[in-house]
């Protein structure tokens, strides 16, 4: 039989979710309308992807200021690739070739998010620069070529297919759809939690944040598990950034700014450590949603975009203080003695 406490921490940042949604629920009656929920995980789709990225570099102890400039040169770089297949195909191509254009541009998309989260890792473990400094260069440089690709100017006017990946929708009944950036964002959750819980590199993964002479020790290539970390949240910040693209029907070289910080503070109010080895990317998903619940409820209650910023700062500091806290991180003992003077 579970006591309180131990249901409490189960529970974890879900609690605080839960609570969360109930207190919107109540001070608006449109919050948990069909589709009001489902702009809420619409609007956090992306962040929630490029989250899940950041968890496994902040996993083993790193960090990742880039993403949100991986974002913006993946989705110059699609929207540049898709440009070019169509005028290849000529006048009124197919629907299988847009397809087909489509589908390699978002790999070549992919593939430059990869790249650069190679360059990052490489730079981290060869040339032995911290991450935070080898990634806030890289933040100054994708940004810089994001910039001079597309001439500093959007790219607009993008294929069916393209759109897809960003408005399109699954219907599951004749009247309620499931959005499909809400469904990427469920399978890079879904393969990611497999990956980090049921394989070895997941292992490893933990154990590299956890203990790294340990891991080094026990015969691992650490320098090629660390680089393959970066390497992942590259290729998942080129998966938002192809959302993106779909939603708003435009590649934007200034596109993604922000998008960093709002992921390193989704993964952290989900109770990944900074200093590595223990987080999950469930509780990753969690900690966007908050964030995007947070948001969408200060919005209906017509709450100014200013306000909305110190309330969700404040909200963050809290959420990983009462986290720390079911951790045993935080002594209470400690507070009693503070605050009562014991």
């Amino acid at each position: 039989m579970f006591s309180l406490k131990k249901i409490v921490s189960k529970l974890g940042i879900g609690l605080v979710l839960f609570f969360m949604i109930l207190g919107m629920s109540l001070t608006s009656e449109v919050f948990l309308s069909t589709n009001n929920i489902l702009n809420i995980l619409l609007q956090v789709s992306v962040i929630c992807v490029i989250s899940v990225g950041m968890t496994y570099v902040i996993l083993t102890g790193g960090i990742d200021l880039s993403v949100g400039s991986i974002v913006a040169l993946s989705a110059v770089c699609l929207g540049k690739f898709t440009h070019w297949g169509v005028a290849w195909l000529g006048e009124n191509p197919s629907e299988f070739a847009l397809w087909g254009i489509v589908l390699l541009s978002i790999l070549g998309a992919i593939l430059v998010g990869m790249l650069c989260g190679y360059i990052n890792g490489f730079v981290i473990v060869y040339g032995k620069v911290t991450s935070f400094i080898t990634t806030l260069g890289m933040m100054g440089i994708a940004r810089g070529l994001a910039l001079t690709i597309s001439e500093g100017k959007t790219i607009y006017n993008f294929p069916e297919p393209l759109r897809f990946f960003g408005n399109g929708r699954l219907p599951l009944t004749e009247d309620f759809s499931i959005p499909i950036p809400v469904i990427i964002a469920l399978l890079v959750v879904s393969i990611s939690f497999y990956i980090l819980t049921q394989t070895i590199f997941g292992r490893q993964v933990y154990a590299l944040g956890g203990n790294r002479e340990a891991v080094r020790l026990s015969g691992i290539n650490v320098n090629k598990l660390e680089i393959k970390t970066y390497v992942i949240n590259g290729a998942l910040a080129a998966i938002g950034a192809v959302i993106l693209v779909g939603r708003l029907n435009a590649a934007q070289p200034i596109a993604g700014t922000g998008y960093e910080l709002d992921a390193i503070a989704a993964t952290v109010i989900g109770g990944t450590s900074l200093m590595g080895g223990v987080g999950s990317v469930i509780s990753t998903s969690i900690g966007a949603l908050i964030m995007g619940v947070l948001q969408n409820g200060l919005t209906l209650l017509n709450v100014t975009s200013y306000l909305q910023r110190l309330i969700i700062g404040l909200v963050i500091i809290l959420a990983v203080f009462l986290d720390q806290l079911r951790r045993g991180e935080v002594s209470t003992g400690r507070l009693k003695r503070i605050f009562f003077r014991e």
